[in-house]
């Protein structure tokens, strides 16, 4: 009996060591699209730590939805990809920005304008020159 009591004061010790509340908020920075091919750029911060993510669904299958979540782990390296648009912009068709874990490619279509092409961990997606200009700006005011 005095056992079960004694281990009943130690229980609700051992649970609080086990289990820590963490506080997680993640805001929209920018949210290029949200139809059938989204593409959102959110800030997320877990207690002192701020990231930075991408969320995208993967252009290369139609018949499946596959999201991808490029990480940014602090502003300094979101800002290499806000530097890396900005510096395709002023460039010409054919010029890619490589990064350690994945690439832009500026493309320009007649008709179309200006389109760029996210490769990242084995995924694709594609975005407009306005929406380019959307995330530079949104990076740009943090």
């Amino acid at each position: 009996m005095k056992k079960l009591i004694i281990i009943s004061l130690f229980v609700p010790f051992f649970g609080k060591a086990q289990f820590r509340i963490v506080n997680t908020a993640t805001i929209n920075l920018v949210e290029l699209r949200s139809d059938t091919w989204p593409i959102s750029l959110q800030r997320v911060t877990k207690e002192s730590d701020t990231t930075y993510v991408l969320n995208f669904r993967t252009q290369e299958y139609t018949n499946a939805v596959i999201m991808k979540t490029l990480t940014f782990r602090n502003l300094e390296q979101l800002k290499y990809f806000q530097k890396g648009l900005s510096t395709l912009k002023t460039g010409s068709t054919g010029d890619v920005a490589e990064f350690k874990d994945y690439s832009i490619k500026r493309v320009d279509i007649k008709k179309e304008g200006v389109w760029y092409t996210l490769n990242y961990d084995g995924a694709v997606t594609n975005f407009q020159q306005s929406e380019a200009d959307k995330m530079i700006t949104a990076i740009n005011s943090l």
